[in-house]
């Protein structure tokens, strides 16, 4: 009997690189990449200000004459709005001063690094979506997209990844002293996700509880959580509940362990990240 082929599931916010590699990463949001456009929509504006003030500072001094001043000014058009944004993203890996500004960064829809073809496609079709339009075409094709792709990153295969991770939450407490003896013996089973998540929670931010709220909760979430506790110790609920918590924490960090040295002595070869591919 032929065994059943394996089934490899894909998360969506996960990225499937060429060699199968699934890599966890996030879109940058949907206004974060307005920002960060209007951020470099703005530098160029200024810059292309600062050749008019040259360029009719110099045209008053008769250095320059008015038809070789339209002549310039049609260079520099094209400099600002195509020849600067694919030098400075193709030199930057998918960087420029509005993506850092929201923590964001171009790559390829593979997690690979944005190179000068994907710049340079990005650019062309943002002259009409974003310059001639006012960005109106890039909005409406982003809104409509999972990544808030504009018409270029569809055209160029890329997308905006977010490079700035939220701050961590404060480490939960650990086992109660009292509770010590009975977390060596301690069957925990596996909380439903809601029960789980309201429980860890509440661990987290009792200290900010008013003290009727906090007893109230911590008697209601004790009873749910002693039924898949054995043995229940006799203690106060609060004290329960932060066992139990830092139990299943504990007991998930030894498996995250464990998982961390099997794939580290799998890839004991492996040097650095694939070829073209960002450090993350």
């Amino acid at each position: 009997m032929a065994a059943a082929p394996a089934v490899v599931e894909i998360r969506q916010d996960e990225v499937l690189t060429g060699e199968a590699v699934a890599l966890d990463v996030q879109p940058l949001g949907f206004f974060l990449r307005a920002l960060g456009a209007f951020i470099d929509v703005v530098v160029g504006i200024a810059l292309f200000l600062l050749f008019l003030l040259v360029a009719g500072f110099l045209t008053a001094q008769g250095v320059v004459d008015a038809g070789l001043q339209q002549a310039m000014t049609i260079v520099v058009v094209v400099l600002v709005t195509i020849v600067v944004p694919t030098v400075v993203e193709t030199a930057t890996r998918g960087r420029s001063l509005g993506k850092l500004a929201v923590g964001g960064r171009v790559v390829r829809t593979d997690g690979g690094s944005s190179g000068f073809r994907q710049a340079f496609i990005r650019a062309v079709v943002g002259v009409l979506e974003i310059w001639l339009t006012a960005g109106a075409v890039a909005a409406v094709v982003g809104a409509f997209t999972r990544r808030s792709q504009r018409l270029g990153d569809l055209l160029a295969g890329t997308y905006a990844e977010r490079t700035r991770t939220p701050k961590l939450p404060a480490p939960a407490s650990g086992i109660p002293p009292v509770l010590l003896p009975w977390s060596t013996v301690a069957d925990v089973a596996r909380l439903p996700d809601r029960l789980a998540r309201r429980t860890a929670q509440f661990a987290q931010n009792a200290e900010k509880m008013a003290p009727a709220a906090r007893a109230r909760v911590a008697a209601s979430l004790a009873a749910d959580v002693a039924t898949h506790v054995s043995p229940v110790p006799a203690v106060d609920a609060e004290t329960f509940l932060r066992a139990v918590v830092a139990v299943r924490r504990d007991r998930e960090l030894r498996a995250l362990v464990l998982e961390s040295q099997r794939v580290a002595a799998l890839t004991a070869g492996a040097t650095g990240a694939p070829r073209g591919f960002p450090d993350r």
